[in-house]
């Protein structure tokens, strides 16, 4: 491994000092002279289609009524969207859940457009409302887009080898069905923008909590029929996304903007939590049938598997989502015969996108569950199971790729994680001890009761009420857009004849540290301080389109961006000093601590004097880094091809404290092994663990959004619960630093990996503790004593 003088350093970030002391400004924090704001205008119903939307005379000869925004206010495109453009700005043809918005009203008093908001009336015809994905491509279901034939967004078929003869040939066969709920990201920044019209000729600029600033810019030029080069997008400070600020601010982006060229005034636009809520996009819930075919010694023979994604009423990412599904739905596991098929479907519900881990927690909860029901029909241990069925070096997966180039680390993050949780001991003590827990859990059901007072022998002793458990959960996870897409970033640099350099990449700041990584790359490149280095704005009008800020790519996209920039600059400057010293042209140099040296010491002088000496001879020392991902191909009928370049492994223990009187679980430690590859960025590293870590388990325990006839229930976060730091006790992150050809120095993704194991390592651990196995989540405390989820019948917020 190289020895580094910055990477893998604890490094403070560049911009923690103003987010700490509140200097920072956040979209809301921007205000210009002149601004109106935009208030939505909703219905509340779930289906119906739209016959006439009415403004009387007096809301439009309202004082505080600057203008009203339709879909008639578009120049250009009504609909967009990242696949299929099947969602309006402002809907016009059909309502198709309560999130939808057909008008907007814009006037200088935000708080006088929300009482006025609902003068807007609206005739409908109400249409049947679609509510299960299950029954949405029957024959009778009601249509969610008239312009399709059904209701599937898109749908991805697998096959390799013969499942039905390998199933056959099985000693035994697991028949099981697992399903997920929806999740909201839960930012603590609900959405905003502000677009400011810069004249017929220069177009319009936006500001806002944007998580892909030029994802923005083209869904806003596509919209008022501008050139991109009319649109400008500059980021905001970030206040949380995971995902959750791609389409909803696009969309968002998009309103403000038409209104702002209709009033050559700048508009601001800012959610409450309500509005963010209901509008905004959410984690796909899943139904996973799966039919695993193993043999006495535990081998996989088979798998056949069946999944069924809500993508709700728009079909947003859910094309993409599914995808990385397909490819990693058997897990990180040698299965010989495989037949998957992975459906999206549209239906009433809010609808679905992007969310960190995006199409993997949900597999990975059923898979992980299926390896430890096999080991326990087996009577082996979740520790075996895995050993025998993991990848390696050379394995071939499901989609018919063999594993290489890069380190197969499955059995390194196992073989870790086991030993810092002590893990095989563990899970046969307590499977021991909690041997006649399923028995006292299982004395109530309320799906067989009828009634919810206790009898006598259902009661529990409050000595024997507490039990422990363990659990653990693996993954591999496809490393950046992989087949989904061109995989390609930018980053500029500009050295300052001071020593001082300019930095941006064209892959946006999300809070995850983005900044103060690619700020590390560079630094170790050039030797120097990131204090050094001065991160410019993301800004559309400066920087190359690098794609999304997605898919855990950044440090290897973009990362790899910085590196070849900076080893541009780096080049230049040798070379400049080999003429400058009159040496030989293929001499080495090392760049280190602010001093520039050939290797054998000979010959030394200050970053800063290189760089003034690079000025006097017109060398120039600004350059755009480029870096594209290798190529990869993906055969969409059968379903194979290298889906991905590279893969990274993971593995998570998690342990737990089960009250079996009340259902409460408690989360008193996660182990969480992953191989990320050269780890750049070590307190980000560590910060992205204990994050990832506590979404994972909130998403197996606690978290949910719930509808009632399409309307969702859990409009704040009085109903929707989120997991703090104080829910779990202890993290222990650990890095498994592998060899790897790509990125920087073979610096690898991180981000989702940390979060996709942890519900499945918890419900693995809840079955240790109680001998029952929940095949839904969230394992809430209603689900573990009534072995059912309890909702109200009705919307009323318990907080009102």
């Amino acid at each position: 491994m190289k020895d580094f003088s910055v990477v893998g350093q604890p490094v403070a970030r560049q911009d923690a000092y103003d987010k700490v002391t509140g200097a920072a400004l956040y979209a809301d924090d921007y205000s210009v002279p002149g601004m109106l704001y935009g208030v939505m205008v909703r219905v509340p119903v779930t289906h119906a289609t739209i016959d006439k939307i009415e403004y009387s005379p007096a809301l439009l000869n309202n004082k505080n009524v600057t203008a009203i925004c339709d879909a008639n206010d578009c120049p250009a495109a009504k609909k967009v969207g990242p696949i299929k453009q099947d969602q309006p700005i402002f809907s016009f043809e059909k309502i198709l859940t309560p999130g939808d918005v057909v008008a907007m009203l814009v006037g200088p008093h935000e708080e006088e457009l929300i009482k006025l908001r609902n003068e807007v009336k609206v005739s409908f015809t109400p249409l049947p409302a679609l509510t299960d994905p299950l029954k949405a491509l029957d024959a009778d279901a009601p249509l969610i887009h008239p312009t399709y034939k059904n209701n599937e967004i898109n749908y991805y078929p697998l096959r390799k080898g013969d499942v039905e003869k390998g199933l056959a040939e099985s000693d035994f066969v697991l028949d099981q069905t697992y399903t997920t709920q929806i999740i909201e990201h839960a930012y603590l920044e609900t959405e905003a923008v502000i677009a400011i019209p810069m004249g017929k000729e220069r177009g319009v600029k936006i500001i806002g909590s944007i998580q892909n600033p030029h994802t923005t810019r083209k869904v806003v030029a596509t919209v008022l029929g501008l050139p991109l080069t009319k649109v400008r997008i500059i980021q905001a400070e970030l206040g949380g996304s995971f995902g959750g600020k791609d389409d909803t601010m696009n969309i968002i982006a998009a309103r403000a903007a038409v209104a702002a060229v209709k009033t050559g005034k700048p508009i601001k636009i800012r959610f409450n939590r309500e509005d963010s809520i209901l509008e905004s996009y959410k984690r796909h819930p899943y139904y996973m049938h799966y039919k695993v075919g193993y043999m006495k010694d535990g081998t996989l023979k088979a798998m056949k598997i069946n999944i069924i994604a809500d993508g709700g009423c728009y079909s947003s990412m859910s094309p993409f989502v599914t995808w990385r599904t397909v490819v990693q739905a058997t897990g990180p596991y040698v299965v010989e015969n495989v037949w998957t098929d992975v459906r999206a479907v549209y239906t009433n519900n809010p609808y679905t996108g992007a969310m960190r881990g995006f199409g993997s927690p949900q597999p990975i909860f059923a898979q992980e569950s299926i390896m430890d029901e096999i080991a326990a029909k087996l009577g082996m241990s979740p520790i075996e199971i895995r050993r025998k069925n993991g990848f390696k070096s050379g394995s071939i997966t499901a989609s018919g790729q063999k594993l290489e180039n890069h380190d197969i680390n499955l059995m390194s993050v196992l073989d870790a994680a086991e030993k810092e949780a002590t893990f095989e001991s563990k899970w046969k003590e307590y499977e021991k001890v909690n041997a006649e827990a399923a028995k006292l859990l299982g004395g109530f059901n309320a799906s067989e009761s009828k009634s919810y007072i206790f009898d006598k022998d259902e009661l529990i002793d409050p000595e024997k009420s507490k039990r422990k458990g363990i659990g653990l959960a693996c993954s591999f996870r496809g490393c950046a857009l992989g087949a989904e897409g061109v995989d390609a970033a930018a980053a500029y640099i500009s050295v300052q004849v001071d020593g001082s350099i300019y930095l941006i990449s064209g892959l946006a700041e999300n809070g995850q540290g983005l900044h103060a990584t690619f700020s590390i790359v560079a630094a170790e490149v050039l030797g120097v301080d990131i204090s050094d280095i001065y991160y410019l704005d993301h800004d559309t009008s400066v920087v190359p389109d690098s794609g999304p800020t997605v898919a855990s790519r950044s440090t290897l996209m973009g990362g790899g961006a910085v590196k070849d920039g900076a080893d541009i600059l780096r080049k230049r400057m040798e070379k400049t000093l080999c003429e400058h010293w009159q040496l030989p042209e293929d001499t080495k140099f090392s760049f280190a601590h602010h001093v520039v040296k050939t290797e054998d010491g000979k010959h030394s002088m200050a970053f800063k004097d290189v760089c003034a000496l690079c000025a006097s001879k017109a060398v120039s020392l600004a350059t755009i880094g480029w870096y594209k991902g290798p190529k990869v191909h993906w055969d969409e009928e059968l379903g194979q091809g290298p889906a991905y370049f590279t893969y990274v492994y993971g593995c998570q223990v998690a342990e737990v404290t089960v009250d079996i009187a009340t259902g409460v679980v408690s989360v008193d430690r996660v182990v969480a092994v992953h191989d990320a590859g050269t780890i750049i960025n070590k307190l980000g590293a560590i910060g992205q663990i204990y994050g990832g870590v506590t979404q994972g388990v909130g998403y197996g325990l606690w978290e949910e959004i719930s509808t009632h006839q399409g309307k969702i229930r859990e409009l704040n976060f009085d109903q929707y619960l989120i997991p703090t730091s104080k829910e779990i006790k202890e993290i222990t992150p650990i890095f498994i630093e592998g060899k790897e050809i790509y990125g920087p120095w073979g610096a690898k993704s991180l981000g989702e990996p940390t979060l996709e194991l942890g519900a499945a390592a918890v419900a693995n651990a809840v079955r240790n503790a109680t001998g029952i196995r929940f095949h839904n989540l969230p394992i809430n405390l209603e689900e573990l004593l009534l072995r059912r989820k309890l909702y109200p019948e009705d919307l009323k917020r318990g907080s009102l």
